[in-house]
């Protein structure tokens, strides 16, 4: 059974930093993609950032130079390290898995297969 856990999420001041964790673990893709969605209330979820097998990431426009995608050397745990935060940055941030490269999903939600439950952050 495939689980990811998400873990960091907190308040913080505009400015400010973050770094989320996801810990995941019963899947074994020699492929995949890892990535960081967010949900802001009342509006659909979007992706932030992602890391393929290869390591090799992506951000979003809007994050770019904030925020930092990585992994362990062991692909279990997954980082989302988040500077200069802004209000707008506040959302429920999820980890989410696709057994398709990342370059293959385009960042469509229905190529991610599993979700961890969220965690939520809030920037004032």
């Amino acid at each position: 059974e495939v689980q990811l856990v998400e873990s960091g999420g907190g308040s913080v001041q505009a400015g400010g930093s973050l770094r989320l964790s996801c810990v995941a673990s019963g899947f074994t893709y020699s492929s995949s993609c890892m990535a960081w969605w967010r949900q802001r209330p009342g509006e659909e979820r979007e992706g932030v950032a992602q890391i393929d097998s290869d390591t090799s990431t992506s951000v979003v426009n809007s994050v770019k130079g904030r925020f930092t995608i990585s992994q362990d050397n062991g692909k279990t745990t997954l980082y989302l390290q988040m500077n200069s935060l802004k209000t707008e940055d506040t959302a429920m941030y999820y980890c989410a898995v696709s057994d398709s490269w990342c370059y293959d999903t385009g960042m469509k939600e229905h190529y991610f297969s599993y979700w961890g439950q969220g965690t939520q952050v809030t920037v004032s």
